[in-house]
């Protein structure tokens, strides 16, 4: 059986989308590099996957930063009752497994070239950044 064939250049601009939708992922390895070389990657050539993805990754980063900071404040409040001060561990556990688990299946939608929003949070994510990125 013979297969068709498609035009090499859908694959070029797909695999030049996906680089950008990657590297909006990796901000957590490298520390905000990976979304800052993300965005200048984008403004070059602008592609709808790209921005989808960076908008995800934005969103993820900041519920990141707001989730350490409310989880240290309640944190605090928690190590003073006692027997729920042995709770706090694993609150920081949860945490951390649920964001884990959010980038990865984010990293994965981008690896596959997919606009596909994170459980949960990611229709905010699209709401609270809809003119981000365009």
């Amino acid at each position: 059986m013979s297969e068709s064939v498609t035009p090499s250049a859908a694959p070029a601009s797909t695999k030049e989308d996906s680089t950008v939708a990657l590297l909006a992922y990796l901000t957590p390895l490298f520390f905000g590099v990976g979304i800052v070389i993300a965005i200048i990657m984008h403004n070059s050539k602008k592609t709808a996957l790209g921005a989808y993805h960076l908008r995800q990754s934005l969103g993820l980063l900041l519920s990141c930063i707001v989730l350490q900071i409310a989880g240290m404040m309640v944190s605090f409040v928690l190590m003073m009752i006692p027997f729920i001060q042995l709770l706090v561990p694993l609150l920081w556990v949860a945490l951390g497994v649920g964001i884990t688990i959010l980038w990865i299946m984010g990293l994965i939608a981008a690896i596959n070239g997919q606009q596909k929003p994170l459980p949960v949070v990611g229709g905010y994510y699209e709401k609270w950044f809809a003119n981000a990125f365009v």
